[in-house]
């Protein structure tokens, strides 16, 4: 995708999300029974997913960051996704404020691309699928979730049995229709992004051409000049599992079977360690070498992204 397709891509989940093109970096918001409770950000990344944990560990480290001092003291809570920090009014005001620091707004940017954006439209391409709107409903699916429990239902692959990608992606499409309906309330009422993606693939909009209406809001190169879209970047689906711990660096070192699955996954990648299931510095280090050989942030943090370019 060149860069307007990728700003219009954004824009139409944005759209799904929230009614509009652009939004606000400094969003705080807790949705009743939302599994990923407190959410934050232009992509509404979530405290359960351990995500706004990295995000907020990254802006604090930044030199230019305003912020910084003041959220530095949450990090251990964002880090074990205590839930009580839903309701910090300390911590929303301080994030709400933090959102108008250009250096929270670069971070944002980055954060959201790598972890969302980027693992979708690779995803995307692994699979053949090389149109706008193919990517565009893919990365919805990495947004809403559950884009590796529905690509299976399709039963087929592009190019097999005659089908080629617009047949693919439709029928990924309504399968994910299909799934979205079995699932609880709310969740049942999304499929209008179903739908939406089905109008736009029936007006051959493949390479998503300017002017766009979606769900009623036109989309055009001068909205989309705003560099805020929002998004809501959290699992769909309540009945998956919690997601793993953040692993880092912690005085006393983190132990356990997870550190230990990442200790075989990085061997496997030829970092030899000894598997031990002990988070220490050597750990940290290979878990560093590996990000930046993949070039991602080299933090030493495993969170989802590490975790999903492990294999994990």
């Amino acid at each position: 995708m060149n860069d307007v397709q990728k700003q219009t891509a954004k824009a139409i989940v944005n759209i799904f999300e929230t009614g509009r093109v652009a939004g606000d970096y400094g969003a705080v918001t807790v949705l009743k029974g939302d599994t990923g409770h407190l959410t934050y950000g232009r992509s509404q990344t979530t405290l359960g997913s351990g995500n706004l944990f990295l995000l907020v560990k990254a802006y604090c480290e930044r030199p230019d960051a305003q912020l910084a001092s003041e959220l530095s003291a949450f990090l251990p809570k964002l880090a074990a996704r205590d839930v009580s920090l839903d309701t910090d009014m300390t911590l929303r005001e301080t994030l709400h404020d933090a959102g108008g620091d250009r250096a929270m707004r670069d971070e944002q940017n980055r954060f959201f691309d790598d972890h969302y954006f980027n693992p979708a439209c690779h995803a995307a391409q692994a699979r053949g699928i090389v149109s706008a709107l193919g990517q565009t409903v893919v990365y919805d699916s990495f947004i809403q979730g559950g884009f590796a429990k529905v690509a299976p239902l399709v039963g087929a692959t592009i190019g097999s049995a005659g089908i080629d990608e617009p047949q693919w992606v439709q029928k990924y499409i309504d399968a994910r229709k299909g799934w979205l309906s079995r699932l609880k309330p709310p969740l049942p009422a999304t499929v209008y992004r179903m739908d939406a993606f089905t109008a736009l693939a029936t007006g051959d909009a493949w390479e998503l051409p300017l002017n766009l209406t979606v769900r009623g809001v036109v989309i055009s190169p001068d909205n989309l000049d705003d560099p805020a879209p929002v998004v809501r970047a959290s699992a769909v689906d309540p009945s998956d599992p919690p997601p793993p711990p953040i692993l880092h660096l912690t005085s006393p070192y983190m132990r356990g079977e997870d550190v230990r699955q990442v200790q075989e996954a990085l061997n496997t990648q030829g970092l030899a360690n000894a598997r031990d299931g002990v988070y220490g510095p050597f750990t940290e280090a290979l878990v560093r070498k590996f990000q930046a050989s993949r070039g991602a942030r080299a933090d030493g943090v495993v969170g989802p992204a590490t975790r999903t370019a492990l294999g994990l």
